[in-house]
């Protein structure tokens, strides 16, 4: 049953997810030293280890998630803790954005792909969320009818 709709949706998140490890958040045109996070002209996951922990998390969970059809409330729980984690990861992204903004002076720092990538990622949970509860209705709804 890999085949059902929210493995689809589980290894689309999980593939937005990580593709943060290649594509930065942000870029400036030059590097700027007193940053903490474009001192190499980009912001990215590797600036910070608790990004690379939430997001790597968040992806891992999610493609652990598509394999465990048969235990769907287990695939359900999974599919929270991505969730949570990408959420998390994207606030805390976010957080340091702006805790470095102070540093960058007259630069105006341009928005990249990665910045979209977690946005994407918990839609896709949400929508493989909302099928596997759905699939777990209707396999309870079918057992009281036997």
């Amino acid at each position: 049953m890999i085949q059902r709709i929210q493995s689809i949706f589980l290894f689309l998140a999980s593939l937005a997810t990580f593709g943060l490890f290649g594509l930065p958040f942000a870029s400036t045109p030059n590097p700027i030293n007193v940053s903490s996070i474009f001192g190499d002209s980009l912001y990215n996951l590797h600036d910070h280890i608790a990004l690379l922990i939430l997001f790597g998390l968040a992806g891992v969970l999610a493609l652990i998630a598509i394999f465990l059809f048969k235990n769907r409330k287990l695939q359900l729980n999974l599919s929270r803790f991505a969730l949570i984690a990408n959420v998390i990861g994207l606030v805390l992204a976010i957080a340091l954005y702006y805790n470095d903004s102070g540093t960058l002076g007259a630069v105006d720092p341009s928005d990249e792909a990665g910045l979209y990538m977690p946005f994407i990622a918990v839609v896709f949970l949400g929508l493989a969320l909302r099928f596997i509860s759905k699939d777990e209705k209707l396999v309870k709804s079918m057992d009281r009818l036997r």
